[in-house]
């Protein structure tokens, strides 16, 4: 849970919701795994069909801008995605993120390249970019915030114990 590891895939500054979940393919929203197969294919057409399970999502500034898709979130999830890290998230997005359970870190994401190994650890705050044998350090996470991807976001948090609770 403290620690992932996998490739990154990089994208530029504003990625909005709709680059993430396309407007298009709207009525698949009752449907999310089907949905997750088209996740960001508007920004890499090859993303959703090569991404693996613990991958991480790699962008600029302001990730998830414009409307409050929540089904955005919910399908990079879905892909397999263990983590967006980003030099900034739309505030939207970023809600909605927290309440599925899916992690976002943000930090400067100019050293990160496409196709970089990289490790995570979200209590000590760096990722290890194995490929090019650097360090980016970032804000270690807050307990609230790890126990909430532990189980699962805020919506799992709160059937789990009736309310919110940090214990």
């Amino acid at each position: 849970v403290y620690k992932r590891q996998g490739k990154a895939w990089k994208f530029p500054d504003n990625i909005s919701t709709d680059h993430i979940a396309p407007g298009r393919l709207f009525h698949l929203r009752s449907n999310l795994p089907e949905f997750a197969k088209h996740v960001l294919e508007d920004a890499d057409p090859n993303f959703a069909s090569n991404v693996q399970k613990g991958d991480f999502v790699v962008a600029g500034s302001n990730f998830g801008l414009g409307s409050s898709r929540e089904h955005a979130p919910q399908i990079i999830k879905l892909s397999g995605v263990s983590a967006v890290i980003a030099k900034s998230f739309a505030r939207i997005f970023y809600r909605n993120a927290i309440n599925i359970g899916l992690l976002l870190l943000e930090c400067d994401t100019d050293g990160i390249d496409a196709q970089d190994e990289l490790e995570v650890d979200v209590r000590e705050g760096f990722i290890k970019n194995l490929t090019k044998n650097t360090v980016i350090n970032f804000k270690p996470l807050p307990e609230v915030m790890i126990k909430l991807q532990q189980d699962g976001g805020l919506i799992n948090h709160i059937k789990k114990y009736g309310d919110f609770k940090l214990t």
